[in-house]
Parts: C-alpha cells; sequence; structure tokens
C-alpha cells in the first residue's frame, strides 16, 4: 500500500528469475519489493521473468509496497516490460540508467510514480532536472555502475564518490521527492552493511536500496528514529513555547520543532 509522505526504509531487489526469492518475498519486512526485469535477469531468461513477474504481483505481497525494475530506455526490452506491467497494481516503476528527463517518456503514459535510477557522470549533472520532472516520485543512486563509469579501483570507496553521492541528495530534497542511497554488495559483512545504512541516514537518504534478505532489519533499525532520538524530540517538542529560545544547552527555533514533530510522526507511523 502506497503510503505517499512516508518514505520505505528498505527496498529490497528481488530477481524476478528467481522463483525461491519471489516465494519468500511476501514474508520479509522490507518497506519496499522491487521485482528485478533489468540486471538481475539473464538475457536469455528476460520473458520467463517477466511472467514470473506478472504471476507474483497478482498473487498479491500482505499489503507491502511493490514496484519493478524494468530494462533502460533504449534497451531492445523496454517495450515488452511495459506491455507486461499493464494492469497491474503495483505502487511505482524503478527506471534504471536515468540521463535526461527525456529517459521517462516512454513510461509517462503508465500513470504510475517513477523512481529514477542516478547511475552514470551525465546522470548526476542532470539530476536536478530529473528530481524536479514531475512524473518523478524518488532517485536512487546506482553506485556499482557510477563506480564503474568513473574508473574507480575500488567499487566500494564511497568517499570517492561522495561529492556525487551528495549531489543525489542535494537534487531530491531540491525537487522534494525521496532519495534512496544505493546497495551493498558484501552481503556477509553485517558490520560493513550496518555501517553504510548509518552513514546514509546522516546524509540525508531516506532509506536503501538491498540486495539480499539479510540487510532489510538492519536496514530498518538505521533508518528508523531510535529511542534517544525519540526522548530528545519529545522533550524538545514539550519546552517550545514558540520562537528562538534555549533548550538542552543550543538554540531552538520553529524550523526544530517542526523537525521533532516530523520525526516523531515518522516513528509512530
Amino acid at each position: 500500500m502506497f503510503v505517499p509522505d512516508i518514505a520505505p526504509r528498505s527496498l529490497l531487489y528481488v530477481p524476478a528469475s528467481n522463483a525461491r526469492a519471489l516465494e519468500k518475498a511476501p514474508g520479509l519486512k522490507a518497506d519496499m519489493i522491487i521485482i528485478d526485469l533489468e540486471d538481475a535477469v539473464p538475457q536469455e531468461r528476460k520473458r520467463e521473468a517477466r511472467t514470473a513477474m506478472r504471476a507474483a504481483v497478482e498473487a498479491g505481497f500482505a499489503g507491502k509496497r511493490v514496484a519493478v525494475r524494468i530494462n533502460g530506455t533504449g534497451s531492445a526490452h523496454q517495450a515488452e516490460d511495459i506491455a507486461a506491467i499493464a494492469g497491474l497494481a503495483l505502487d511505482a516503476l524503478v527506471l534504471p540508467k536515468v540521463e535526461r528527463p527525456a529517459d521517462l517518456d516512454p513510461l509517462r503514459g503508465c500513470g504510475l510514480p517513477l523512481f529514477a535510477m542516478i547511475e552514470t557522470p551525465a546522470a548526476i549533472y542532470a539530476a536536478r532536472d530529473i528530481a524536479a520532472d514531475p512524473a518523478v516520485r524518488a532517485l536512487i543512486a546506482g553506485l556499482n555502475d557510477l563506480a564503474h563509469e568513473l574508473r574507480l579501483p575500488d567499487a566500494m570507496d564511497r568517499g570517492a564518490m561522495s561529492h556525487a553521492i551528495q549531489a543525489i541528495v542535494l537534487a531530491a530534497r531540491a525537487g522534494g521527492v525521496w532519495g534512496f542511497d544505493g546497495v551493498y554488495n558484501a552481503i556477509d559483512d553485517a558490520a560493513g552493511f550496518a555501517a553504510e545504512a548509518a552513514e546514509g541516514r546522516r546524509l540525508g537518504f531516506d532509506g536503501k536500496t538491498l540486495i539480499h534478505p539479510s540487510q532489510v532489519e538492519p536496514c530498518n533499525s538505521a533508518f528508523a528514529p531510535n529511542a534517544r532520538e525519540i526522548a530528545e524530540a519529545e522533550a524538545l517538542v514539550a519546552a517550545a513555547t514558540g520562537g528562538a529560545q534555549r533548550h538542552a544547552g543550543r538554540m531552538i527555533e520553529d524550523m526544530h520543532v517542526a523537525a521533532a514533530r516530523a520525526l516523531l510522526e515518522r516513528a509512530r507511523r
């Protein structure tokens, strides 16, 4: 069920060609399931994947938000992907490799919110225009492809992409849309994932895309207000009298009160 004002924290990619993964997905605690028709599906299994995707969506996902990642604009597979989603009750479409607003054109008539993946240097420079497009509801940082395009020797080195990552967050905020962090590839590195998810929230992302079920609950925890934040927000709201004032050793004003109330509402929901 799509909740327009509350961003999903955890967005789990599920390959449409993996029957077992599709079967398990409804029982996971991910806020959104993204059924993948793109990179996770081998070329020779695209047709089979579309059929499985339709069957899974029609069977339902127990009230979860569900999106489909189709193949990118210019791909030989995109037209068949678009035909395959016709009539399905989806919450969003994920479009990879968006480099300009015109790349969204084939999907403008679908009536669904679009999550645009920012994966190339050209996309970083166009991110503000993409986020401002009325069809777009979110930007997703596609950091694997971006690291490849930048020719980075270590694709896990987020420090080398810090400017690009912050540009995605800035574009999302300027456009009034959600921003989601990229995937963490080392699925057996729980500590590394937790650290990256915490960093993503600190940088301003609303949630994170995931590639393995083991990442779901740590992601939900990282992007949810913790007990300390909730207690501090409650105290700030209770103490606020309007305008600028001193509270807990710092100056607060109406902006801080609004932020505290938003955090409490997110925690409640």
